[in-house]
């Protein structure tokens, strides 16, 4: 049988994690984050030592400006570095989250993870006065 691959939190996924808790208290959904806790531990965690490649390719996203061609360009550069796979850096799904994560040697590392709130735009405080 196969080692599992040890699963790994980068220092910016944590500094995610801060910020997401952060960001459900102040939506006064503070039990929130102890959810995500439990989800990560006793699901994703699991999930990926299981099946370490399981969802979609990040690279493969369509691009849709300059600024990312060259932002994916740069990640692909540092990603030859630790893998010939351009498919390492995977997207996991969640309910109300999405993280990313890389696989490398034997290991996943959790690189980053936000709540789908966190992704969208402040149109309030653009019309502002």
């Amino acid at each position: 049988m196969a080692k599992k691959p040890a699963v790994k939190f980068t220092a910016n996924f944590e500094r995610n994690l801060e910020d997401i808790e952060q960001f459900l208290i102040e939506a006064e959904a503070p039990k929130a984050f102890d959810g995500l806790l439990d989800e990560l531990l006793e699901t994703v965690i699991p999930n990926l030592e299981r099946f370490p490649k399981m969802g979609r390719p990040f690279m493969r996203r369509q691009v849709h400006s300059v600024e990312v061609t060259n932002a994916v360009d740069a990640l692909t550069k540092r990603l030859a570095v630790l893998t010939a796979d351009p498919d390492a850096i995977r997207e996991y799904v969640l309910k109300h989250y999405l993280l990313l994560c890389a696989v490398a040697d034997e290991a996943v590392y959790l690189l980053s993870i936000r709540h789908h709130r966190q992704l969208s735009f402040d149109f309030e405080g653009h019309w502002s006065p």
